[in-house]
């Protein structure tokens, strides 16, 4: 019998983008980058993903002076319908439709692949909220300007801690080029 990591590999090279079409992007430069993929099947729908993007992203060290009794404002965001439960995060699209749309020139993708927003050039229109297709931009908390996952490269995180806290690993950061 399969192992849930081995069923969950098998599955996900079975859905992810074919080798062929990964090959024609590195043939015309791309690079292919590591992203963060989620797995409907195994998410329980817990939302802790949520709430560790929200202390990663506080500035703090410790998670109770900077979760309790506060709202919290992550850059992902659990959807749940029934028994389905997904999390919704800034996919770093190659042609990153939020970029083009930004009036302000905040938003912009780096040479490492990552979609990032300046919010000191954000002037608050959020368009790139309403263009993104995957609803993973959205308003800031301080009404001000949009956010968006930067994968915890802008934070001492090192990797994602949506992805590292998974208590089911249904949420990976993986390349699959």
């Amino acid at each position: 019998m399969q192992s849930r990591d081995a069923a969950r590999r098998a599955e996900a090279k079975h859905h992810g983008t074919p080798e062929p079409l990964f090959a024609e992007f590195r043939r015309q430069g791309y690079s292919i980058m590591k992203r963060i993929y989620v797995n409907e099947k195994w998410c329980l729908g817990c939302h802790l993903c949520e709430y560790e993007c929200a202390f990663a992203n506080s500035g703090l060290t410790d998670m109770v002076k900077a979760l309790k009794g506060r709202p919290i404002h992550p850059k992902v965001s659990v959807e749940d319908e029934g028994n389905i439960h997904f999390a919704v995060n800034c996919r770093h699209c190659t042609d990153a439709i939020c970029v083009k749309s930004c009036i302000s020139g905040a938003l912009s993708k780096g040479e490492d692949g990552v979609v990032r927003i300046d919010e000191n050039k954000c002037v608050g229109c959020l368009t790139c909220v309403l263009v993104c297709p995957y609803g993973a931009v959205m308003p800031a908390p301080n009404g001000h300007a949009a956010q968006k996952c930067a994968l915890c490269t802008d934070n001492l995180c090192g990797e994602p801690n949506c992805v590292r806290y998974c208590p089911n690993n249904a949420i990976v950061f993986e390349d699959r080029g």
